[in-house]
């Protein structure tokens, strides 16, 4: 089993969450496709400004990959304006292993994070429709969302 991570906006997790599906642009096939079912997925997004609000990245759900990668071009997602018309055609099927209640912010899990390897300079790393992460990174984001926070 491998475990991912998705990278996402605020917009697209809400599709995300309630149509427990995943979708990647069309220049990121390859990764899809190596994607199987039973492999889990957890879910990023990235901070947010809203009013005088800043709401910070955070990891917000974890997924089991619940069918092989597909190909749909019927809009469902929020496309960013700098990405044009993308409609993230490359898609899996999701089913909820834990929709995170409250968010676990992102910036204090990077120290003990082994797929970022540059600590300080970290966003590089997220850049990516989806990428794989190690066990013990899966099973600290895992942990996180289980401790108490605030």
């Amino acid at each position: 089993m491998t475990h991912w991570f998705a990278s996402s906006n605020r917009d697209n997790w809400e599709i995300i969450r309630k149509k427990n599906i995943w979708g990647i642009p069309k220049r990121n096939k390859a990764i899809i496709q190596r994607a199987q079912v039973g492999d889990t997925i957890v879910i990023y997004v990235a901070q947010k400004k809203e009013g005088d609000t800043v709401l910070p990245s955070a990891v917000v759900g974890a997924y089991e990959i619940v069918s092989e990668g597909y190909e749909d071009h019927k809009p469902i997602f929020i496309t960013p304006e700098s990405m044009g018309n993308e409609v993230f055609p490359y898609r899996v099927k999701l089913r909820p292993i834990k929709i995170f209640t409250e968010p676990v912010e992102f910036k204090p899990l990077i120290p003990g994070l082994k797929f970022i390897k540059n600590k300080t300079m970290w966003t590089g790393h997220i850049r990516v429709a989806m990428r794989t992460i190690p066990e013990e990174d899966y099973a600290s984001i895992m942990n996180a969302a289980e401790t108490p926070r605030g």
